[in-house]
């Protein structure tokens, strides 16, 4: 494919709630283009965009798919991204590489919760937004709910564009009021027909010419005084509309069957921004012959290929004598092959211009979100923003040893998917696993499986729990022992008692009682035993040991005799110095729809959650409670409130302090440890 001026490059993410059609209307769209010789369907695991194992064994995307094609000599670089939320990482990464975002619904009278995500994550980088309401081809067609209930969240800025005329609830035609013309469409091949003026389509004209008119001051004075407008003006008022975002263009469609499927395909070309119009960000302008500056949005772990950095240009170009200097490092490599990829397939490139998206390869120094630029005139362009892992699971291996081999593979899908984050926990020593739900997790269990050939389980994490005394004791720990030669022998008293920090060493000898060239073996004897606590060898905290008596001998007293002694009065003195269990206490910030505050906060209470305060969430119809809340007891809690908020709610739970686990918590937990030991 030849190398695009950016005037003639449009960059689109598909975007919406999963099962809406995203993936069918891209591989439509690709037909039509004739970027793909034939149409492939999501249920036979055929599309372009939805190549990997995965996928095909879901029937549904899990990861952000690039796929190219040229409309009227114009390239438009289309972006696959998943519906499901646990994938949300994808959508991130189609925003971010795009100038426009075409939220895919479906025909069914509501506002989607994908859709709503979409629409503000479009927002908040300033895209252009339209709606394509897809899956029109089928019995008893609801497009004009759905589309009711965009308008009543829209309002003004909803404009359609093209919509179905029904009759008898089946779709006779489709009028484009941006033509001002109508097509009856027989195995996705479009017949014109005459514009009909039944059922809404009056309605749907007026609303349509009334959005058009509201980007422009000239026009909308026409508007009020009944005057028709041009194709040119329209165009104008469309293209201005959308670029600034005072108008949301809507498509009725049918990606399965292609029906008006062209039409949207023409808006795109016509009326969309242009790369060169909106690729620019900041100071850094959409200038091809400017200094290097590309976003990093994806990066790939091919098996084959090796590392596969996605590259949004945004000014300058990427050819093989670039320089390959990464920002955030300040270091240069050398670049790899530079490709432009439509789903799996791959095609050698002579450069990635300004606008466009390409893949370099074997660039090992670059991860998602870093910006290649130019040594001589560098630039840092906007990173990504992902959303936070929800769900944090242990990982065990089938086969004992292959824990360094797990580890490995998940470092590397860490490349891929910033939105997983995994490491050891020091204290339970388990290696955790954390990303965004059930099936991203899921999916990298298969995907460690079929890459890096290592099985491995998931299994809720333990909790870091702590000990500590509530009671002042003194207890003696003497070690003696004789065998011939010499001896051992190491006496101490010592005080415990609670206390704010960690742990504190103290002595109060006089006399010397214990020679000073022991007290150091006797914290560390100390130090040892409070590694492993005494009712269920979780870390004592809290405690104060002061050494206050004790006796030695001349010829047996050792350093390790004393670390023996000590170690004895600790554990003559925990069972009278009231020990207890610590929980872990997290401070948990929850976002959610007005209608759900309630569930969710008898779901906290039930959880032993003591609520802190609620209040408005920053946005209308969104209220925020805050609670502090037992760490152990949140680990489905971000599935719960996915169930229950529909997808809307989100959290934040963040590590606060540790209190006292009620008696029966206590009860389980040193159950637990008792049956582990045992094993």
């Amino acid at each position: 494919m030849k190398v695009y001026d950016a005037k003639n490059i449009r960059n689109i993410c598909l975007a919406g709630h999963g099962g809406r059609g995203k993936t069918t209307l891209t591989e439509a769209m690709l037909y039509l283009a004739r970027a793909s010789e034939r149409l492939g369907r999501v249920a036979d695991g055929t599309t372009v965009t939805d190549f990997d194992a995965e996928e095909k064994r879901r029937v549904a995307s899990v990861s952000t798919a690039v796929a190219p094609l040229v409309w009227k000599d114009t390239k438009i670089n289309l972006i696959d991204t998943p519906g499901m939320f646990d994938f949300a990482g994808g959508v991130a990464e189609g925003i971010r590489a795009a100038e426009a975002v075409l939220i895919v619904t479906s025909p069914g009278g509501v506002y989607d919760v994908g859709a709503e995500k979409a629409f503000k994550a479009a927002q908040k980088r300033g895209l252009s937004t339209l709606f394509a309401v897809s899956h029109c081809d089928g019995e008893n067609i609801t497009f004009y709910k759905t589309f009711d209930a965009l308008k009543a969240a829209h309002e003004g800025q909803l404009c359609p564009v093209v919509v179905p005329f029904i009759e008898e609830s089946r779709v006779v035609c489709y009028v484009d009021f941006f033509q001002n013309k109508a097509f009856q469409y027989t195995d996705g091949k479009a017949t014109e027909v005459p514009v009909p003026e039944g059922g809404r389509i009056a309605e749907m004209r007026e609303i349509f010419t009334e959005a058009v008119a509201s980007a422009d001051e000239e026009l909308l004075e026409r508007f009020f005084e009944g005057e028709t407008f041009s194709h040119e003006e329209l165009v104008r008022g469309l293209e201005e509309g959308i670029a600034g975002g005072s108008i949301y263009p809507v498509y009725a469609c049918s990606g399965y069957t292609l029906d008006a499927v062209d039409l949207l395909l023409e808006s795109l070309v016509e009326i969309v921004p242009s790369a060169a119009e909106k690729a620019g960000e900041g100071d850094v302008q959409c200038d091809p012959d400017g200094k290097l500056a590309a976003i990093c949005f994806k990066t790939v772990a091919d098996p084959f290929v090796g590392k596969m950095s996605f590259f949004k240009v945004v000014r300058g170009k990427i050819a093989p004598d670039a320089p390959g200097y990464n920002a955030r490092t300040g270091e240069s490599e050398r670049l790899g092959k530079i490709i432009q990829v439509t789903g799996a397939k791959q095609e050698d490139v002579a450069a990635i211009g300004a606008g466009d998206i390409g893949v370099v390869t074997k660039l090992t120094g670059f991860r998602t979100g870093d910006t290649l630029t130019d040594p001589k005139d560098p630039v840092t362009l906007d990173g990504l923003d992902f959303p936070a892992p929800c769900l944090s699971m242990t990982v065990l291996v089938d086969k004992k040893g292959e824990e360094e081999k797990a580890a490995s593979g998940i470092h590397r899908l860490l490349e891929e998917d910033p939105t997983i984050r995994f490491g050891l926990n020091t204290e339970t020593h388990e290696q955790v696993l954390s990303g965004l739900g059930e099936q991203h997790l899921d999916v990298i269990v298969s995907k460690l499986k079929n890459k890096f050939g290592v099985a491995v389980n998931l299994k809720i994490p333990k909790v870091a729990y702590r000990e500590t005394i509530r009671k002042t004791v003194e207890a003696q720990g003497k070690h003696k022992k004789q065998s011939g030669g010499h001896g051992q022998f190491g006496d101490v008293h010592i005080r415990f008692e609670p206390c704010e920090e960690d742990f504190i060493f103290d002595e109060e000898v006089v006399g010397g009682s214990v020679p000073k060239q022991y007290f150091p073996a006797v914290e560390k004897g100390l130090r040892d035993c409070i590694a492993e606590g005494f009712l269920a060898g979780y870390p004592v905290v809290g405690l104060k040991a002061v050494l206050f008596f004790g006796s030695y001998h001349p010829v047996d007293s050792s350093e390790m005799a004393f670390k023996v002694a000590a170690h004895l009065a600790f554990k003559a003195a925990m069972p009278k110095a009231q020990p207890t269990i610590l929980e872990p206490i997290g401070t948990l910030r929850v976002l959610m729809p007005d209608e759900h505050l309630g569930d969710i906060m008898g779901d906290i209470t039930k959880r032993r959650g003591r609520v802190l305060g609620m209040g408005a969430g920053g946005e209308a119809g969104i209220q925020q409670l805050d609670a502090e809340v037992p760490m152990a007891e949140m680990g489905d809690f971000s599935t719960i409130l996915r169930s229950v908020t529909a997808g809307r709610g989100t959290f934040t739970l963040d590590f606060t302090r540790y209190d006292d686990a009620p008696a029966s918590v206590q009860e389980k937990v040193i159950a637990e440890a008792a049956a582990s030991h045992g094993e």
